[in-house]
């Protein structure tokens, strides 16, 4: 690594960002495995909501891209509406 002042704070700061954006992306991936794992329409329902929150919140942060957010969203509706249709 460089001895310049600014590569050092560039690393600190990449230290950071990364420690925050693992955080977000797991605190998502929970949601999203409590959807794929709900066992009841209702549970299945609220888990969605809590998802799609979650994923706008991601996206908007840019962790993740807009349209990777919306694929998942779409896959998990998709997954709700034919694992509890009746």
């Amino acid at each position: 690594m460089d001895r310049h002042k600014s590569t050092i704070k560039r690393h600190r700061q990449s230290l950071k960002r990364n420690e925050r954006n693992r955080v977000v992306k797991s605190r998502m991936k929970t949601y999203i495995r409590k959807v794929e794992e709900a066992t009841s329409k209702e549970t299945a329902e609220t888990a969605l909501l809590e998802a799609i929150s979650a994923l706008d919140k991601t996206a908007g942060s840019r962790i993740i891209h807009r349209n990777k957010a919306a694929r998942i969203k779409s896959r998990l509706t998709h997954l709700v509406a034919s694992r509890f249709a009746s």
